[in-house]
């Protein structure tokens, strides 16, 4: 299992907050696969970090997909939050 560090602007990111959006398309240069995690960070603009409540959570890639219509070297990734019980 592989945890990523990935960019993500504002408008994505509240739409995963919202509950909205439950996957990500992505160019597949890390090699995702099913158990990996993700950690978003929140960027306001290009290149500016920005305070958001995503940046807090970790997701897990439930499901890798390619082909099927996405260019090639893309992915879609089903992804939900992760959460851990104490």
């Amino acid at each position: 299992m592989t945890e990523h560090h990935i960019k993500i602007q504002q408008e994505f990111a509240d739409a995963i907050i919202s509950g909205e959006k439950t996957f990500e398309i992505r160019m597949n240069d890390r090699g995702y696969q099913k158990g990996d995690l993700i950690r978003f960070q929140v960027m306001d603009g290009y290149f500016s970090n920005t305070f958001h409540p995503l940046n807090d959570k970790v997701y897990e890639i439930t499901y890798v997909l390619s082909g099927w219509g996405l260019c090639e070297g893309y992915v879609g990734l089903a992804i939900k939050e992760k959460r851990y019980d104490s």
